[in-house]
């Protein structure tokens, strides 16, 4: 643990609260401004456009985005200056894929050489393979980015990002030995009551509701299986008492069982959402159960094998083209009931985060915040054998220093309590049947089917 998280643990809760203001004040900085409103009423407008205005809007953002990596962005001028005279860089099927691996290796080199990396926002993010990949934005980019969140998921759902919000994460927002409320921090200026995903129990689920209550939250962001677990133990506590305006369902896959607990305990609809820290693409759920791509976020589309390979059209300064989320998605072709003319997302799969469960009945999932930050591993998978003993695989690369294995310990440690846990050194880590990569595993039969709801592995 840092310094500076070691400080912050140890802060009496006001003073917590005070250290997630001032962070929001920062946030709230890179995110929104002056423009914001102007951008969100113009996405809002984009959503009765025909497909040939998208079409001739696509082609043109796609045409800039092509010629400035082409110009300035030294990964992409390199393999360009050597095949230039073989292929047409203006046409994007041309361009290789780009894989994560390549991204985690390049790193800052696939940033644009006429803009600092010191002038941007870095945002790390350990996506599916358990290891670390760092996202550079500049302002404007994250204002149009959270402009369309703002669009097409609050103001969908009747709210505003100045309504009072929960947010189930996985940040240590408090310490996970803590026992006694609160298990979360108020961040003023982002009307934000950030709860951690770490402690919700059926001893701690009532501390959980009342805060939701006493912090007057409209709606809550959660990770489905943090938020799932609540709404049990609120049905099973019959409260009846907390009530919100909607629950988005985020990082996670949400499933019909989870959506149906979680709209019974909180009395709301559950809208699922469906993006990444990279932001190539991104889906959000309309009042009649439908996924809504965003087309001005990424050109879509699938390799021979279904994976999702997007190419961003918002951050023009760190731009990944042709790039392999490792999602399979379904695109569907069908119009919605909503009257939105926004493409459609049949089904997504992959994306399955397994849920841990400790030895006190908690259940965490979402764990790659874990490996943020942990250079020298090139990707590592936890496998849970019983609520007593997890492995963690893990391939090394030249710069491994066995001395990351003790932070990790500890780190595994601060989520998931007193708990063994063996480290096997591996040259790969083993692929499922259809090639995907799985972070986190539970061999624990029924591990979040305490009561049937879900079995493993599902």
């Amino acid at each position: 643990m840092s310094l500076v998280r070691k400080v912050y643990a140890n802060l009496p809760p006001a003073l917590q609260n005070l250290a997630a203001s001032a962070r929001g004040h920062q946030l709230n900085w890179w995110r929104y401004g002056k423009d914001t409103e102007r951008l969100v009423q113009e996405a809002l407008e984009r959503e009765s456009w025909s497909v040939d205005q998208w079409d001739q809007w696509r082609e043109e953002r796609l045409a800039f985005i092509l010629e400035r990596a082409r110009k300035t962005v030294p990964y992409y001028k390199e393999y360009w200056d050597a095949h230039s005279d073989s292929y047409d860089w203006k046409d994007l099927s041309n361009w290789p894929v780009l894989e994560k691996s390549a991204l985690k290796k390049e790193g800052i080199r696939i940033l644009s050489s006429d803009f600092a990396s010191w002038r941007m926002f870095e945002d790390n993010t350990s996506g599916t393979t358990g290891t670390p990949l760092t996202i550079w934005s500049s302002r404007k980019t994250l204002q149009s980015e959270y402009a369309l969140f703002e669009a097409r998921v609050r103001r969908w759902n009747g709210v505003t990002r100045n309504d009072r919000w929960a947010i189930i994460g996985g940040q240590m927002v408090v310490p996970v030995s803590r026992r006694t409320p609160p298990f979360w921090v108020w961040n003023s200026p982002m009307n934000q009551l950030y709860m951690s995903a770490y402690h919700i129990s059926e001893e701690t689920a009532n501390a959980y509701l009342d805060a939701i209550n006493d912090y007057g939250i409209k709606y809550i962001v959660a990770y489905p299986s943090a938020l799932y677990s609540l709404a049990r133990w609120a049905n099973r506590k019959k409260r009846k008492d907390v009530r919100l305006q909607f629950a988005v369902a985020n990082a996670e896959p949400l499933y019909s069982h989870q959506r149906d607990e979680i709209a019974e305990a909180f009395g709301c609809p559950v809208r699922e959402t469906y993006g990444m820290a990279e932001w190539v693409a991104f889906a959000s759920e309309c009042r009649q159960g439908r996924l809504h791509v965003s087309p001005e976020v990424g050109v879509l589309e699938t390799d021979d094998s279904g994976d999702l390979i997007a190419t961003g059209l918002i951050n023009e300064d760190m731009p990944l083209i042709r790039y392999r989320i490792g999602d399979r998605v379904i695109l569907s072709d069908d119009s919605c009931e909503c009257g939105r003319k926004l493409p459609l997302i049949q089904s997504v799969e992959g994306r399955s985060d397994d849920v841990l469960v400790t030895k006190d009945g908690r259940e965490v999932g979402r764990l790659d915040p874990v490996f943020k930050g942990f250079e020298g591993i090139v990707e590592a998978q936890i496998i849970q054998r019983s609520v007593d003993e997890l492995s963690v695989r893990y391939v090394p690369d030249e710069s491994f220093d066995r001395k990351l294995l003790a932070a990790l310990r500890e780190s595994l440690c601060e989520r998931l309590g007193d708990i063994e846990i063996e480290f096997e050194q591996v040259d790969a880590i083993p692929r499922t049947s259809n090639g995907k990569f799985r972070a986190v595993i539970s061999e624990i039969s029924g591990a979040v089917g305490q009561w049937g709801s879900r079995a493993v592995g599902q």
